[in-house]
């Protein structure tokens, strides 16, 4: 280690509370529900340290109480966004010259003030804005987001205590990890507010400057997180807080000569459009350099079971991946593919689960489900269960019901489909519904093909068995079909620094969030090499004589 060299913390996953009755952090957490209920915010955007209000507005609501107001947010517009690249490619010119420690320094200041101080503060909104359950919140907001800003400094460590061979001792060769040239746009889901915060500060760490779009039904819970950033010292101008509705704000960036990177996690559709626009601006020579463009996008996760599975652990297995936020994880699990022997007892075991788990708000903590997201959420996922129900090759074995009266709420459905290629089993729904294929037991073999070529996404799944050569053979044939698998467990949950995420096909780039394979993507190498008595002439021995 040189001697201006820091000793970056060794990150250690940080612990839930189980906030438990009687518990010092459940009466904390209590207390910062009432509070932000009877204090809604107006939310501005973060411009080089000013609050810019546009007077465009939305609101802030609870989605499990639509009566409840939590506020506002200003919606970007052009000359928001100018000022915004213009604030950002100034401050680049500091940011990029900081010292990385000087830089992790700040994340990780973050870290522990989110850990500490402000953890109430970032679950209620979480709870408040996008309906999260006690430990939901608590695991994403509180234990997720911290892990990311402890380990990302680590894996910048690691990155940039790289060396490269030194061949001779007639010359010196360093690698210089540079940020992007340009800006990076964060474009963040309304889901998690762990990838909230990660995605603008993992290029940020690398010495990037970040415009952050977060997306409506997060934003409250976003706003805390850019709150405390800066009271972590961040300076003004390196990451840009721009709400705003994602159709009205992506081309105000995606356009620019600037643009030199996207961080994405949302829909298929929406990765597949920005990445056609970005390809045709590539022709028409608009940019300085190709963008890079990381995007974790659609999941349908699968769960497949031997007919030596361990049907209790499947059965939980299968409630708290397909239900668990109501479903809405990309990770989440939505089609299932059971063996006729054990189908039954897994059934049974579900529907009891089922009518044992209270749905509603969640600021009461028994809550096990609270409501989806928003009104189109509500609709489209009903619309799903509305036409199983009408195939005529599928039947609604559990739950499925629906009241929006005071929020959007769904209870848990499962589906007994005899089609494996049905809408639901194909189709990514983002909601609390769950599709079963039974198969014959001794069909295993074809149903691992089944699996494979089902849907478009690739994302996460779970292999149940005890069989140590089925989990081998089930691995090998499912090698593309999952960039997350996860064996005699749930396929959500991973943990940062434990289980890199990501998944390839129509899932995203891969780039595993959560492991130095993400943040790698934020630079731009340069090699020097410095001679120390170059050659002269221009000839080679060979050509004397």
């Amino acid at each position: 280690m040189s001697p201006n060299q820091a000793a970056i913390p060794i990150p250690v996953n940080e612990t839930p509370k189980d906030y438990a009755p009687g518990s010092p952090e459940r009466e904390d957490l209590r207390r910062e529900l009432g509070r932000q209920l009877a204090h809604p915010v107006d939310i501005p955007l973060f411009i080089g340290g000013r609050e810019i209000r546009t007077g465009r507005t939305k609101p802030v609501v609870c989605p499990h109480d639509h009566a409840a107001s939590l506020g506002v947010f200003h919606c970007g517009d052009e000359a928001a966004a100018e000022l915004a690249v213009r604030t950002a490619l100034a401050a680049a010119r500091d940011w990029r010259r900081t010292p990385w420690e000087d830089r992790a320094a700040i994340f990780l200041k973050a870290a522990e003030l989110l850990a500490g101080r402000y953890r109430y503060v970032l679950n209620a909104a979480t709870m408040l804005g996008q309906s999260k359950t006690v430990f939901q919140a608590e695991i994403d907001a509180a234990c997720e987001l911290t892990d990311y800003l402890r380990f990302n400094a680590a894996f910048a460590d690691r990155i940039y205590g790289d060396r490269i061979p030194q061949a001779t001792g007639a010359s010196l060769t360093r690698m210089e990890y540079r940020p992007l040239e340009g800006f990076v746009f964060a474009v963040t889901p309304f889901n998690f507010t762990a990838i909230n915060g990660n995605l603008p500060t993992a290029p940020a760490m690398m010495g990037n400057v970040v415009i952050w779009k977060p997306a409506g039904g997060s934003v409250l819970s976003a706003y805390h997180i850019m709150k405390i950033l800066q009271e972590a010292g961040l300076p003004d101008g390196v990451i840009t807080f721009f709400p705003g509705l994602g159709r009205d704000i992506g081309p105000m960036f995606f356009d620019r000569p600037e643009f030199a990177g996207l961080h994405f996690t949302g829909s298929t559709g929406t990765f597949n459009d920005i990445w056609r626009r970005v390809g045709e601006n590539l022709s028409n020579g608009i940019y300085r350099t190709y963008p890079r463009l990381v995007g974790e996008t659609g999941g349908k996760g699968f769960v497949l079971a031997a007919p030596d599975a361990d049907a209790e652990a499947l059965a939980a297995a299968l409630f708290r991946g397909a239900f668990e936020y109501q479903g809405q994880k990309c990770s989440a699990a939505s089609r299932a593919y059971m063996p006729r022997s054990l189908w039954a007892e897994v059934r049974d075991r579900l529907a009891a689960m089922a009518d044992e788990a209270a749905v509603g708000d969640v600021a009461d903590f028994r809550t096990f489900m609270g409501a989806v997201i928003d009104r189109g959420a509500f609709d489209a996922i009903n619309g799903y269960i509305r036409q199983a129900r009408d195939s005529g090759k599928a039947r609604i074995v559990i739950g499925g019901v629906a009241d929006d009266s005071r929020g959007y709420f769904i209870r848990p459905a499962v589906i007994e489909t005899t089609d494996p290629r049905s809408k639901t089993m194909e189709e990514e729904i983002f909601g609390p519904v769950l599709t079963v294929y039974v198969y014959e037991d001794d069909r295993f073999d074809e149903i691992l093909d089944l699996v494979d070529a089902t849907s478009p996404y690739a994302l996460t799944g779970s292999i149940f068995a005890r069989s140590r050569s089925v989990i081998r053979k089930c691995l090998d044939r499912l090698l593309h079909a999952a960039g997350n698998i996860s064996i005699n467990d749930k396929p959500t949950g991973a943990v940062v620094g434990r289980q890199p995420f990501g998944g390839a096909r129509m899932s995203g780039t891969n780039d595993k969030a959560g492991s130095w394979l993400n943040l790698i993507r934020w630079t731009s190498p340069r090699t020097i090499k410095e001679t120390f008595v170059p050659p002269v002439g221009f000839d080679y021995p060979h050509m004397r004589g």
